[in-house]
């Protein structure tokens, strides 16, 4: 008897810094989101394509559901996330081991407004000094919803990140894929290529200024099996500028060499990347900017 084939859409749904996007990242057996140690990394909805021999799962990762602030890019952020489980099959709800926090509830409530199964994905397991606390917790967050399943595991190790990616297919409706298979997102190279960069703004400088600064790919040319990138970074205030420029030009020099190299391990050829640094006041704050920098819909 031939087994039917599953394809779904499924949102991944969590506050900031839970881990989804290194989960999507493990799941997908490749880098696609970009990741940092810094909430508010993810700005965007990404889906990732995973197809397997039961079928195929299509994943939209969101920005993380957060409390914080007021400001256009804040509200933005929740809307995205909000807007991703519209019409998903499935969502996930991840959380950090040991750890429920009101936006944890937030998110746990986006993923009940979707109406649709919803897996509980216990993350972070790894960094568990005492194992023992885990089953508690589990009883605890299992009576806050009923869940379809709730799941440990370490999307960093990827521990259990396999009976995830089963329990999710067999959660999944029956249907034809819905992309090749060999297709793994729907995203540009221009977007990756912004988000490159913008990972290395996030891991390079202080708390505040990578909230306050954005990424805006003017060209990207392929000349022959090279890629060409022009890239502008957008910040709010001339000390900024200054700050991501660094002396003789080296911070910037740095960064951009760690965006290129990561470009080139995406992409799959040489790229010459160039970078420069614009002011574009409060445009973190106000919603026409935004939707001129790519934070539309």
């Amino acid at each position: 008897m031939t087994r039917a084939n599953r394809c779904g859409y499924v949102a991944m749904i969590g506050r900031p810094n839970v881990g989804k996007s290194t989960l999507l990242n493990r799941i997908l057996e490749q880098k696609l989101a970009i990741t940092s140690h810094k909430a508010q990394t993810t700005r965007h909805s990404l889906l990732g394509i995973k197809t397997m021999d039961a079928g195929q799962a299509v994943f939209v990762d969101t920005p993380g559901i957060h409390q914080r602030g007021g400001g256009a890019l804040n509200r933005y952020l929740n809307r995205t996330a909000r807007a991703a489980v519209g019409e998903v099959d499935l969502a996930l709800l991840v959380v950090e081991a040991l750890r429920f926090t009101p936006e944890d509830d937030q998110a746990l409530q986006v993923a009940k407004g979707a109406r649709v199964p919803v897996i509980a994905v216990v993350n972070k397991i790894d960094q568990l000094k005492e194992k023992q606390r885990l089953l508690p917790y589990l009883e605890a967050l299992a009576a806050r919803h009923a869940f379809r399943e709730l799941v440990p595991v370490s999307a960093a190790k990827g521990d259990q990140v396999e009976l995830l990616e089963r329990l999710v297919i067999e959660a999944l409706p029956e249907g034809e894929n819905a992309f090749p298979s060999n297709q793994l997102t729907d995203r540009p190279e221009r977007f990756f290529a912004a988000e490159l960069l913008r990972e290395q703004l996030m891991q390079r400088y202080g708390d505040e200024l990578p909230y306050q600064s954005t990424v805006e790919i003017e060209r990207l040319e392929d000349t022959g099996g090279r890629y060409r990138v022009h890239a502008l970074v957008w910040v709010e205030r001339e000390g900024q500028k200054g700050i991501i420029v660094g002396r003789g030009g080296r911070a910037l020099k740095a960064a951009a060499q760690g965006a290129r190299l990561e470009m080139q391990r995406l992409f799959g050829c040489p790229v010459h990347l160039e970078v420069w640094v614009r002011v574009r006041k409060s445009w973190s704050s106000d919603e026409a900017a935004l939707q001129n920098l790519g934070y539309g819909g």
